[in-house]
């Protein structure tokens, strides 16, 4: 199913964009980053679903949100987002990238 990506507020969106000005390993995260945007613009459920019950409160709180999921992106980074569907249109809302071992601290894994 397609849908638009966005980003859940614009501090997510400014340090997606700074990528481009980092060392090479930002500028790299930014090529995995955009190459997830797509898959994810392409099918909104391309990712793995996050169980409920494992959605960090801190999410709920700050985006308002009931799901979120997961894509892989190499070297063990993460894409966290979510769905929304109004009924006429699919958003996908990204809330944040992070490594593995920030993924594991922030899903109590």
């Amino acid at each position: 199913m397609k849908c638009d990506v966005m980003f859940a507020n614009e501090k997510v969106k400014e340090a997606f964009d700074k990528l481009d000005s980092g060392k090479y390993e930002e500028k790299q995260l930014k090529q995995f980053l955009i190459r997830a945007l797509e898959d994810i613009s392409k099918n909104a459920f391309c990712g793995i679903r996050i169980p409920k019950k494992l959605i960090p409160e801190e999410y709920v709180k700050r985006y308002n949100i009931h799901n979120t999921w997961k894509y892989n992106l190499p070297d063990g980074w993460r894409l966290i987002y979510s769905v929304e569907n109004n009924q006429l249109y699919v958003i996908s809302i990204v809330l944040e990238w992070m490594d593995h071992k920030e993924y594991e601290r922030r899903f109590k894994y």
